[in-house]
Order: C-alpha cells, then sequence, then structure tokens
C-alpha cells in the first residue's frame, strides 16, 4: 500500500469519515481474515472476527497513532487479539500463535526461515529477564510500547531501551534476516 494512501486512511480515521472503514476493508480486509482464518480456523467465525475487529478499529479509531505503530501492524493486533478473545470465548483454546511464515498472510519473504528459528520464545531464556519481558509483552501479547510501559511499570524509554537491548541479543542467537523480519512484522 502507497504511503499516501496509508496516511489518507488514518486521517479519515481520525476524522471519523466512514469512507476510512471502507478503504480499510478494501485493502486490508483480505489480510486480516487471513489472520483471523489462522487462529479460529473456522471460515464463519474468522469473518465475525474481522467483523468485530473493524468495529473496535472504528471505535478505537482515536486511539491510533502513527508515530507508535504503523497502521497494519495497529490492524493486525486488534484482530489477531479479537480471534484470540472468539476462541477462548466458545472454549476451544489453542496452543499455537501465528505462525510468521504463513505465506497467506504476509507478503514479505520468510521462505528462509527453518522450523526451529520459530520456536522463539523457548530462546527467550537465554536473554536477560528484565528484556524478555519487554519483548514478550511487545511480541507475544501483542502490546504497543505505551501499554508494555503501564503493564510493566517501565517509563517509556526504558521499554523502547530494553526493546533495542533485547533485539540485539536475539540476533546473537538467530540469523540478523529473521529478526529483521520479526522488528518489521511489528512495526518497530
Amino acid at each position: 500500500m502507497s504511503t499516501l494512501l496509508e496516511k489518507h486512511i488514518v486521517e479519515l480515521l481520525q476524522e471519523g469519515d466512514q469512507k476510512a472503514i471502507s478503504l480499510l476493508y478494501q485493502h486490508y480486509g483480505d489480510t486480516l481474515y487471513g489472520v483471523a482464518l489462522k487462529v479460529v480456523q473456522n471460515e464463519e467465525i474468522a469473518q465475525d472476527v474481522v467483523q468485530e475487529s473493524f468495529i473496535k478499529i472504528w471505535k478505537k479509531a482515536h486511539t491510533y497513532d502513527p508515530a507508535k505503530a504503523k497502521l497494519f501492524t495497529w490492524l493486525f493486533r486488534i484482530t489477531r487479539n479479537a480471534a484470540i478473545d472468539k476462541v477462548r470465548s466458545i472454549g476451544t483454546k489453542r496452543d499455537k500463535e501465528i505462525q510468521i511464515d504463513v505465506s497467506d498472510v504476509y507478503t514479505i519473504g520468510v521462505e528462509g526461515l527453518s522450523p526451529e528459528l520459530m520456536d522463539m520464545q523457548k530462546q527467550l531464556d537465554k536473554i536477560d529477564p528484565k528484556y524478555r519481558e519487554v519483548l514478550d509483552a511487545l511480541f507475544f501479547q501483542g502490546m504497543t510500547h505505551q501499554e508494555a510501559s503501564e503493564e510493566l511499570d517501565i517509563p517509556l524509554g526504558t521499554i523502547k531501551s530494553r526493546l533495542k537491548i533485547g533485539l540485539r541479543e536475539l540476533r546473537k542467537i538467530y540469523d540478523p534476516a529473521f529478526v529483521g523480519i520479526i522488528t518489521l512484522i511489528l512495526g518497530l
């Protein structure tokens, strides 16, 4: 998506213009459906999740801050969290997270990743706990920097510093290209 179109959508969202929802659905609907489907494993439920997500997006439009996250990252987190909530609400929890190498969800090249690299949460045990808790909050729990700051009761600047150092530590464990892809997906 072009940066101009994304900025236009953000402006419409922040102005409360309903055209924003139409443009969001047109440009992100299929991808967000893929995210929901990957979590809930049911087409009908995934459609419901996307609809609920767009309602949340509309209601939370005033909270979106382009300085904190890319638009897609914000949309992704809302949709993923809505899908996880849906799974929990129907009592069919799954232990799996969305896999980064799903080609129908992400359009970035991830074919070079090996399955053992996907076990990132296990590898986090090798990192200092103060960096691990920040990476966990941002990556696995889908929090924004501000949310992590509030939840962990850590200043925002410290969150950002620990994230940077934590990613540097991950680069020592993983291929730097892998950590770069994680950074791109998270919009960091």
